[in-house]
């Protein structure tokens, strides 16, 4: 039954033991401290609390190594909340805990096979929304998503992805038309009528933010890139998370945001 609530909610899950186990594209294995991790994600969940949301953990998965990567789960919308399905098959199980969550909060719509999908992948900017197409997300993927979304009064923009993981990996939102990016990794003209800004050249990973009202959650570990958004009018909230980048996250990996 959908009961809409007014509190702000970020859906996170502890990390796994077996996080040492995740999936990894583009990156190397390296040695992941889990006890860090762990302090950092619980850091990252206390911001998200200081900011007005109520942090709703998911059950801890020992057999999901990137359970803790909620965002690829889901997309949430105001009408509605869409199930992915993951492009690494290791991680399809993780939407077992996820759905039942989201049902008490949204209605549900689904991406089945063989379409897939990942969150990470699906960039929404107000009535926009842009699909990234990458190792983990298919056309099939995005026309069952544009499917569902389309008829609600959403454009939908297919992106070509392969330098990077996911679409967010190389684009966030600072506000609904004001985009930060890395140009490397996707060009700015894929992205016509938004303000750009972009990210610093000596942060490749710094474009993955969260925009919460007029405060940015970034990475500690990209202080250039957080500067360049501070002197365009936002407060930066810092948030270390340099054990889980070995795992190839990001800042939005980790929660889904329901508003």
């Amino acid at each position: 039954m959908h009961i809409r609530k007014t509190t702000p909610v970020a859906i996170t899950r502890p990390i796994s033991n077996s996080i040492i186990e995740c999936e990894l594209t583009h990156l190397s294995r390296s040695p992941i401290d889990i006890r860090k991790a762990r302090a950092e994600h619980s850091a990252y969940e206390q911001a998200l609390r200081d900011l007005g949301y109520l942090v709703k953990q998911l059950p801890e998965a020992d057999d999901l190594p990137d359970g803790v990567f909620v965002e690829d789960c889901a997309i949430v919308l105001p009408e509605v909340a869409i199930l992915t399905r993951p492009g690494a098959a290791s991680r399809r199980p993780e939407l077992t805990t996820v759905k039942p969550v989201l049902s008490e909060y949204r209605k549900l719509a689904f991406i089945t096979a063989p379409a897939t999908m990942d969150g990470g992948d699906v960039l929404v900017a107000g009535k926009t929304i842009f699909v990234g197409l990458s190792q983990r997300t298919n056309d099939k993927g995005l026309s069952q998503f544009s499917g569902i979304v389309t008829p609600l009064g959403y454009k939908v923009i297919r992106i070509p992805l392969t330098k990077c993981l996911h679409l967010k990996t190389a684009v966030t939102c600072l506000t609904t038309d004001h985009l930060l990016l890395n140009p490397k990794w996707v060009g700015a003209d894929l992205f016509d009528g938004f303000r750009i800004t972009e990210i610093h050249p000596d942060e490749p990973f710094a474009a993955n933010i969260i925009s919460i009202d007029n405060h940015v959650i970034c990475s500690a570990s990209c202080p250039k890139t957080s500067q360049i958004i501070r002197d365009s009018g936002f407060e930066v909230v810092l948030v270390d998370q340099s054990e889980l980048a070995k795992a190839e996250a990001g800042l939005t990996c980790c929660s889904i945001l329901i508003n």
